[in-house]
């Protein structure tokens, strides 16, 4: 089956790209608010409180709110950074996010864009957001922000080598690139119960690949300060935060995508249950963000290198041998 693109339906590829690019910024703004409201409800939860309650029916407009006293925030530029880095650093770590969104199929009957090698495409983009925080701490010439900058490079390094070979277990059964078609053949059985290996693996590597905690390193409060956005304020510094949500919802569809059979599922139409599973990997990961310590930083890259990748290589050597059998 082939899916309709925007390209089909406005039938003029600049049109195309206008129409999604306003169809994923109205999504992803209202993502961000309502993950934001979501982590504060999940925090109180689990640590006995109620959460906002002031702003709208259980506090829905609270995070309306912070938006806007974010947006009117002065933007303070210190004197002693690279203005060049510094003011680049935000626009660098959002923009991939619209390409990589545009990349993930969320119907059974249109998507963003259709690519026969959109895993690899979405793989690679993903890697450009760490240049965007490099240069945050770079460029803020703050020894904080540096170091939090040289973490996050690290992380990003060590864990996206496990992050993509559980992913290439699935393309190897697959036998495909293309993330619409990997959906398609995981009617009747997700991939999750072929690799369940490869699962647990990619997402604890997406939770590290998006800084969430326990893998915060490169912004640990208690050590850095704020890590790379430590001189940043306003909408320099909601970007960064908005980046960061965004990536959730990239990191989780992915692994939707991969292990949990896209948009399939019984009664309800595909999409409300591609997002259905979304939501249900972004409550696990705030599952462990308030219930697992953060750890050290030569635990963290230990724990990639010593005990990740080798799993992911050998899981890989087992799918590449049963492949061949079967």
């Amino acid at each position: 089956m082939t899916p309709r693109t925007f390209n089909d339906i406005f039938g003029n590829p600049y049109l195309a790209v206008l129409a999604a690019t306003t169809v994923i910024m109205g999504y992803l703004t209202v993502n961000a608010l309502m993950i934001i409201w979501m982590e504060r409800k999940v925090a109180a939860r689990m640590q006995r409180r109620l959460g906002p309650t002031e702003r709208g029916k259980f506090g829905l407009l609270q995070s309306i709110y912070d938006m806007g006293k974010l947006i009117g925030k002065e933007l303070i530029t210190p004197t002693h950074v690279n203005k060049g880095l510094y003011l680049a650093a935000p626009v660098l770590v959002f923009a991939p996010v619209l390409a990589l969104c545009s990349l993930i199929p969320v119907s059974q009957s249109w998507v963003f864009h259709d690519y026969d090698i959109a895993l690899v495409l979405l793989l690679a983009f993903s890697g450009l957001a760490v240049i965007g925080i490099f240069s945050a701490g770079w460029g803020s010439n703050n020894k904080y922000s540096l170091m939090g900058a040289v973490r996050s490079v690290s992380q990003t390094i060590a864990y996206e080598i496990p992050l993509i070979l559980s992913a290439l277990a699935v393309v190897m059964m697959a036998k495909e690139l293309n993330l619409y078609q990997i959906v398609a053949k995981q009617e009747g059985l997700w991939n999750i119960v072929l690799q369940p290996v490869a699962a647990v693996i990619f997402l604890i590597s997406a939770t590290a690949e998006t800084n969430r905690a326990p893998f915060d390193i490169p912004e640990a409060e208690s050590e850095l300060i704020g890590g790379f956005h430590t001189e940043y304020s306003g909408m320099r510094f909601g970007l960064f935060f908005f980046a960061e949500y965004s990536n959730m919802i990239i990191a989780c569809s992915l692994a939707t995508v991969l292990f949990l059979g896209g948009w399939h599922g019984p009664l309800l139409p595909g999409i409300l249950w591609f997002f259905i599973k979304v939501y249900a990997l972004i409550f696990v990961m705030m599952w462990f963000r308030w219930t697992f310590p953060r750890i050290r930083f030569d635990q963290l890259l230990s724990f990639s290198w010593l005990v990740l990748t080798p799993i992911a290589i050998a899981n890989l050597f087992v799918t590449a041998v049963v492949s061949k059998l079967v």
